[in-house]
C-alpha cells in the first residue's frame, strides 16, 4: 500500500487530522521536498527520505517524477507501507502525484490519497477572492514557459528558410483573459520572466497582477498588486509564490479572436450600431473586396503598420459576415474555424500525419490529390482542369491561375525558351494587327497572357508585378508634376518630357529599381 497525504500550504496547524496521524504511525516518511514550511514540525522519531537530489540530477521535471514513483513503487512491491507527503493537497498542482497514481495502477500496487489543505484556499483568503464566484483558473507557471525542441532535431520553419529567428507561439494559449486566473509556483525570477512574456501576448502590458507570497504560513505572508510588465523587476520568489490575475472585461481583451468577436457580436445585437445592423452579407461585398486590395497594397509597400491595419479591416468583414450567419441561423464564426481547422489538418498528412514528404512539389502533388478525394466526398468533380478558378479574379491573376492548371496538367513546354517566343511571336502580331481595332483587342490579350505565362515561367506573380509598376510610376509622376514648376505638360516637347522623367526617376526613393 502507498499513502500519499498532504503538507498543507506551509503552516503546520493546516495538516489534517488524518494525515497527521498516518505521518506519526510511520517509521518511514518520504518527502518530495524537505524545503517546506511544515517539514520541520513534524513529529520527532521518524526516519524522513527526500528526494530533493533527484531535481539536481535530472534534466526534465518529467524526470524526477518518474523517479520519485519508481522509487515508492519498488518499496511497496517490496513489502514496505510507504508513506509519500507532498505539499498541499496530494491532487492540487502535484505532478509527482498523478505520476505516482498512474504507474502504481497500472502495476497493481494499491495506492491511498488523503486530501489535506492546498494554497488556494489560503490564497483565496488573502486576495478576498471566492473561486467559483467567476471560475477560477488554476495553472501550473511552466504551463506559459515555452520550451522549443533542441535546433537540430527540427525541420526548418518559415523563419529560419527566411532569415530569422524562430520563436514558437503558445498554442493554444492556456488562459481565458476574461476569467480569474491563479498561477502557481512561480519560483523564480526567471520563471516569472517566462510567465510575465507569455501573458503579454494576450493582456496588456500594465494589466495589474498580484504576487502572493507564502500563504497559509503565518507571519510570513505577503500581497503585492504590480504591473504585469514589471512581474520580472523583482527577486523575491520561492516555491510557496504564486501570482494572480484579475480578468479583463470583453472590451479590454483585445488580442485575441474572442475579443474582437464580442465586439462584432453587439455591434450587431440589440442595441448596437445602426449601420452595421443594416448591413447584409452581400452589401459587404464592396468592402471585402477593397479590404483586400488595400492588404496587397500594404504589402506591395512592406509597411507593418498599415498591414496590420489592413488585415483587421478584412477580419472585421469575416466575423461580420459569420455574425450575420449565426443571427440568421445559418452557420457561426466557429463553423469557419472547425472547417478551415480540419481542412488544413486533412491536406497536410506529412505534418498531422504518418506520411512523409520532404520536398514541396512533392507536397504540391499529393495536396491535389486529397483535394480529387474531397470533391468526390462532395459529389463535385471537376469537369476541366480549369474550373474552379474564381471568374471574379482579377484578369491578370486569373490569367497566371489557368496557366498554372493548364501546365500543372501537362499543357506547358519544358524549356522557358518557348514562353520567350511565344511573346516574342504575340508582340508581332499585335504590331502588325494594330489598325484593326477588334484584331488590336484580341492580340493585345493574346500578348498579356504570353507576358503573364512568361512571369509565370519566373516565378513573378503579374498581378503584384504591374501593380507595383503603377505604383512606382504615380510616385514618378507626382515628382515629375513637382518638378514643372507651374510649366503645362502640352507645352512641352517630348525631349524635355524625358529629360524631366529622368530627373524624377532618379529623385524616386526606389531609383536603385532596375528599370
Amino acid at each position: 500500500m502507498i499513502t500519499i497525504v498532504g503538507l498543507g500550504p506551509g503552516d503546520p496547524g493546516m495538516i489534517t487530522r488524518a494525515a497527521w496521524e498516518v505521518i506519526s504511525t510511520t517509521r518511514m516518511l518520504y518527502l518530495r521536498t524537505a524545503v517546506h514550511p511544515t517539514v520541520t514540525a513534524l513529529p520527532s522519531g521518524i526516519a524522513v527520505h527526500a528526494f530533493d537530489d533527484l531535481y539536481e540530477r535530472a534534466e526534465r521535471f518529467d524526470e524526477v517524477y518518474e523517479r520519485i514513483a519508481d522509487a515508492l513503487i519498488a518499496r511497496a512491491r517490496g513489502g514496505e507501507p510507504v508513506v509519500y507527503a507532498v505539499p498541499g493537497d496530494p491532487l492540487v498542482a502535484e505532478a509527482t502525484s498523478r505520476h505516482l497514481l498512474r504507474r502504481a495502477r497500472a502495476q497493481g500496487v494499491p495506492v491511498r490519497v488523503l486530501s489535506g489543505v492546498s494554497f488556494i484556499e489560503p490564497t483565496c483568503a488573502l486576495l478576498g477572492v471566492d473561486p467559483l464566484e467567476h471560475g477560477l483558473q488554476l495553472i501550473d507557471a511552466l504551463d506559459l514557459v515555452i520550451v522549443d525542441a533542441p535546433e537540430h532535431d527540427q525541420a526548418p520553419s518559415w523563419a529560419t528558410l527566411h532569415g530569422y529567428a524562430y520563436a514558437p507561439p503558445l498554442l493554444p494559449f492556456p488562459l481565458t483573459p476574461t476569467r480569474p486566473a491563479l498561477i502557481c509556483q512561480v519560483y523564480s525570477r526567471s520563471v516569472a520572466s517566462h510567465v510575465k512574456l507569455s501573458l503579454m501576448e494576450r493582456y496588456p502590458a500594465d494589466h495589474p497582477v498580484t504576487l502572493v507570497r507564502a500563504a497559509g504560513v503565518a507571519d510570513r505572508e505577503s500581497v503585492t498588486e504590480l504591473p504585469l510588465h514589471t512581474l520580472d523587476h523583482r527577486s523575491e520568489f520561492d516555491h510557496l509564490t504564486s501570482l494572480f490575475v484579475p480578468p479583463l472585461t470583453p472590451l479590454a481583451d483585445l488580442r485575441g479572436a474572442e475579443g474582437v468577436a464580442s465586439i462584432i457580436a453587439r455591434l450587431l445585437g440589440p442595441n448596437g450600431c445602426p449601420w452595421d445592423c443594416e448591413q447584409t452579407p452581400q452589401s459587404l461585398r464592396p468592402a471585402l473586396l477593397e479590404e483586400v486590395h488595400e492588404v496587397l497594397e500594404a504589402l506591395d509597400a512592406d509597411d507593418d503598420a498599415a498591414l496590420v491595419e489592413e488585415l483587421g479591416d478584412l477580419l472585421i468583414n469575416i466575423l461580420m459576415q459569420s455574425e450575420m450567419a449565426r443571427q440568421a441561423g445559418r452557420f457561426d464564426a466557429g463553423d469557419v474555424f472547425s472547417t478551415v481547422a480540419e481542412k488544413l489538418i486533412r491536406r497536410h498528412p506529412h505534418v498531422f500525419g504518418m506520411l512523409d514528404v520532404a520536398a514541396s512539389d512533392k507536397v504540391l502533388h499529393n495536396w491535389e490529390a486529397i483535394k480529387r478525394a474531397e470533391r468526390a466526398a462532395k459529389g463535385t468533380q471537376r469537369h476541366s482542369a480549369l474550373d474552379g478558378i474564381p471568374p471574379s479574379l482579377p484578369a491578370l491573376a486569373m490569367a497566371q491561375k489557368v496557366i498554372n492548371k493548364a501546365a500543372r496538367s501537362g499543357f506547358d513546354a519544358p524549356e522557358i525558351d518557348h514562353a520567350w517566343e511565344s511573346l516574342a511571336e504575340e508582340l508581332d502580331e499585335l504590331r502588325a494587327g494594330a489598325t484593326d481595332p477588334a484584331q488590336a483587342e484580341a492580340e493585345l490579350g493574346d500578348a498579356l497572357l504570353a507576358l503573364a505565362r512568361l512571369g509565370w515561367r519566373l516565378d513573378v506573380d503579374a498581378e503584384s508585378a504591374l501593380r507595383s509598376a503603377v505604383a512606382r510610376f504615380r510616385r514618378r509622376f507626382t515628382r515629375l508634376e513637382a518638378l514643372l514648376e507651374g510649366r503645362d505638360l502640352h507645352t512641352l516637347s517630348v525631349a524635355e518630357k524625358l529629360a524631366l522623367w529622368d530627373r524624377a526617376r532618379e529623385a524616386s526613393d526606389d531609383a536603385d529599381v532596375i528599370r
